[in-house]
């Protein structure tokens, strides 16, 4: 008997052939994604500049180099102001934000150690003279605890006299630092609430349940929900580059006593544009910190 087989595929085979061909093409859509998130994200979050021979790393005046180690074994590079006037009314350690390195900010160590105040300056990994290359958040906060270490452990400084000042991206480093550890003030210019917040305005397109792709969290506010001393929050209104409104988040969520300075006109470098007058406030709400929670 001659059996004759049909050439045409069945339909359940046609249906099973398309949701494979579909099941490949949407876990294909699903990796381009990720890896272009991915991209994307470390490319607008850390803009570290190396160090270069030139007259921008002068040390500045009354700076001292300092270098101190992560717990990974990484060598960080550091400038050291101590105060121009005895005793200090605190010592400040400054973390500054996603572009350059320390050479950009020497005149903040400057200013700030004529008003009293023990300044560090450091460079995060991958950034200035500073050893390895930024991959993520934790690294940075592996050198804030470094930077911090090397304050209490070196400088022989109290926990409750250290203040932590972050501008911009430093403020997530300046927040998870006084999350975990002990400290006499914070004081946070320009903030970001997280990453996801930040994620929202700079793609607005893409879904927020879609922001847990990315590799940094920086979970500002929430971590400063647990945290327990003075907090000082600044912002520029408008800033291009971080929302005014994610300042008044950090300050919604950060416990008493707190304080919020909204500087119209003054952009995102607000110690740039202020001044003298932003100055004095910071140093104002240092010594006030100092009297009821430094020691």
């Amino acid at each position: 008997m001659e059996v004759k087989l049909s050439g045409r595929p069945t339909r359940r085979f046609l249906s099973r052939e398309r949701l494979i061909g579909s099941s490949i093409a949407l876990v294909f859509l699903v990796g381009l994604l990720f890896v272009a998130l991915r991209w994307f994200e470390r490319a607008v979050t850390f803009h570290p500049v190396r160090y270069s021979p030139g007259n921008a790393w002068t040390l500045p005046t009354g700076a001292q180099d300092v270098w101190f180690t992560t717990a990974d074994g990484l060598r960080l590079h550091g400038w050291f102001f101590p105060a121009r006037s005895t005793p200090p009314i605190a010592t400040v350690i400054f973390f500054h934000g996603n572009g350059g390195n320390i050479s950009n900010v020497g005149w903040v160590g400057e200013r700030l150690a004529t008003r009293g105040l023990d300044v560090l300056l450091f460079d995060y990994r991958g950034y200035g003279r500073s050893d390895g290359q930024v991959e993520d958040e934790l690294g940075v906060y592996a050198d804030a605890d470094a930077a911090y270490d090397y304050i209490l452990k070196t400088r022989a400084i109290r926990p409750n006299s250290v203040v932590l000042y972050g501008q911009s991206l430093g403020t997530a480093a300046a927040a998870d630092l006084a999350y975990r550890r002990q400290c006499g003030a914070i004081i946070l210019e320009s903030g970001l609430s997280s990453a996801s917040d930040m994620a929202s305005n700079v793609l607005p397109w893409l879904p927020r349940r879609l922001h847990s792709l990315a590799k940094n969290r920086f979970e500002s506010a929430r971590k400063l929900s647990s945290v327990k001393c003075p907090i000082l929050i600044t912002h520029g209104e408008p800033d291009p580059t971080i929302p005014t409104e994610q300042g008044r988040a950090l300050f919604a969520a950060a416990n008493e006593p707190k304080k919020l300075i909204v500087f119209p006109g003054a952009g995102h470098n607000v110690f740039g544009s202020v001044g003298v007058t932003y100055l004095d406030m910071m140093t104002d709400f240092i010594r006030e910190a100092m009297k009821t929670h430094g020691g």
